[in-house]
C-alpha cells in the first residue's frame, strides 16, 4: 500500500488541473505525489506522466467518468483510438499507453479500482529508427580538430575539447554529462562516477585522450571560469555556472561541421557512435548495455542493427555484384 501524500509532499508537484472532476483530480494529484516522493522520478518524468494522465483523465470526464473505480479498459481504448484518430505518432501512443499503465496499476494497488484495466490495454509498438552516427575516422578527425582549437590555450576551447573526448569516450548522455562535479572523476583509476536515469549511478572508463583531456581542462581551464556560483560542477559556462545543457549541443553541431562529410549530429549522436564503435570493435552487448546505464538489453540491441546496417552499405557500394 502506497503511503498517503503529505502537505509537504503535495507541495513538491503541479497540481492537478481544476477542470477535471474532484475525485479524478484528486487521484492524478495523490499519483504525481506518489511518482515524485516515492519513486524519486527525476521532474521532467514526473510533467510527462502528469500531461499524458491529465489527458486520459480529460477524456474519461468527458464521456461522463466521475471517479476513479468508473475507469475501465474501454475508456482507455477509446482514449487511445481518439489520439490515434488525430495523428498521434506511434511512439507517442505507446508512451502513453505506458503512463496509462502505471496510473492504473498505482489506483488498483491503492484500492481506488477493483481490477487494474490497463493489464488489458494494448499499444502500437513503436517503430525502431536507427540512429545516426560517425564512422571511425570522423570521430578521429572530430577529437584531432577540436584538440587543435584547444592548442590556443582559450578556455573555452580547452572545456570543448574535454567535453567531446569525454561524451564520445564514455557515452554519456549530454544530462549526465553537464551534471558531472569534478568529486565523480577519479584521475588513479581514470573512471568517472555518472549518476543517470532514475539517479542510478555507474562507473564508466576513460580512455587516455579523453583523461588528459579532461585533466587539462581541470587544472588550465577550469580555474579562470570558477566564481561563486561555480559550486563543485566539473563543467562550467562562460559566466562560471554549470554548463548548458543547450551549449554542449550548440558545440557538438559547431565541431562537426569542421569534420568532412560528417553528418550534423548532437551530444547523443557521440552517443550512438561510441556504442556502435565499441560493438564493431568486438566488445559484447552486455558491457555497452552496462556502460551506456541501458535499463534493458533490447535497448541496446538497436547498436548491432547500426552496425549491420553500416556492413550493408559498405557491401552494396564496394562489391561488384551487391
Amino acid at each position: 500500500m502506497d503511503a498517503p501524500a503529505t502537505a509537504g509532499t503535495r507541495g513538491a508537484v503541479a497540481q492537478a488541473p481544476a477542470s477535471l472532476p474532484p475525485p479524478l483530480a484528486g487521484a492524478l494529484e495523490d499519483f504525481l505525489v506518489h511518482l515524485s516522493a516515492e519513486r524519486d522520478l527525476s521532474p521532467h518524468t514526473v510533467r510527462a506522466y502528469r500531461g499524458d494522465v491529465t489527458g486520459l483523465l480529460a477524456s474519461a470526464a468527458a464521456a461522463g467518468v466521475t471517479h476513479i473505480g468508473e475507469l475501465d479498459v474501454r475508456v482507455l481504448r477509446r482514449w487511445l483510438a481518439g489520439l490515434a484518430a488525430a495523428g498521434a505518432a506511434r511512439a507517442s501512443l505507446a508512451r502513453r499507453a505506458a503512463a496509462a499503465r502505471a496510473f492504473t496499476a498505482w489506483a488498483a494497488r491503492r484500492g481506488l479500482l477493483a481490477v487494474d484495466p490497463g493489464q488489458h490495454l494494448a499499444s502500437p509498438r513503436p517503430h525502431r529508427t536507427l540512429p545516426g552516427v560517425l564512422r571511425q575516422d570522423q570521430a578521429r578527425q572530430l577529437m584531432d580538430v577540436a584538440a587543435l582549437a584547444a592548442d590556443d590555450g582559450d578556455v573555452a576551447h580547452l572545456r570543448d575539447r574535454a567535453v567531446l573526448e569525454v561524451l564520445y569516450a564514455t557515452g554519456i548522455r549530454v544530462g549526465e554529462l553537464v551534471g558531472l562535479d569534478i568529486d565523480d572523476h577519479d584521475a588513479a583509476r581514470r573512471v568517472l562516477r555518472v549518476t543517470g536515469k532514475g539517479r542510478k549511478q555507474r562507473t564508466v572508463p576513460l580512455g587516455v585522450p579523453a583523461e588528459r583531456a579532461l585533466v587539462d581542462w581541470l587544472t588550465r581551464g577550469r580555474p579562470l571560469l570558477t566564481t561563486a556560483s561555480s559550486g563543485p560542477a566539473m563543467f562550467l559556462g562562460v559566466q562560471g555556472r554549470r554548463l548548458d545543457p543547450r551549449a554542449v549541443r550548440t558545440l557538438v553541431h559547431r565541431r562537426l561541421a569542421d569534420v568532412e562529410a560528417a553528418p550534423d549530429l548532437g551530444p547523443h549522436g557521440l552517443r550512438h557512435s561510441a556504442a556502435t564503435h565499441l560493438l564493431e570493435g568486438g566488445a559484447d552487448l552486455r558491457s555497452v548495455q552496462e556502460l551506456l546505464g541501458h535499463a534493458t538489453l533490447a535497448t541496446t540491441q538497436i547498436y548491432t542493427h547500426v552496425s549491420v546496417e553500416r556492413l550493408r552499405a559498405t557491401y552494396e557500394r564496394a562489391h561488384p555484384r551487391a
